[in-house]
């Protein structure tokens, strides 16, 4: 059973992305894409390797737009984790 946390990923509503800082409404708590990470084809990731993106930041990690690199994603997407994680901790969302 893959772990799921409607306080997790409901933290990330009307919060500014994590990587580009816009607060335009669009920040969701956007999963990890790794397989290591417990993800697969239709299953998504646990909801504690989630990050606080943009739609237009989320679009980048997950290929949708841009042309980065499988490294280049990766490397985003856990820079924004540890930013969120940092979040979840210094305002008490997770203790």
């Amino acid at each position: 059973m893959t772990y799921r946390s409607p306080k997790l990923r409901e933290a990330a509503r009307g919060r500014p992305c994590v990587l580009c800082g816009i607060e335009d409404g669009t920040t969701v708590a956007a999963h990890s894409n790794a397989l290591e990470h417990g993800r697969g084809i239709g299953h998504k990731a646990p909801d504690f390797y989630t990050a606080f993106l943009c739609v237009r930041c989320h679009d980048l990690v997950d290929g949708r737009a841009g042309k980065l690199s499988k490294e280049e994603k990766r490397d985003m997407w856990m820079r924004a984790w540890v930013k969120t994680v940092a979040v979840w901790f210094n305002e008490g969302i997770v203790k």
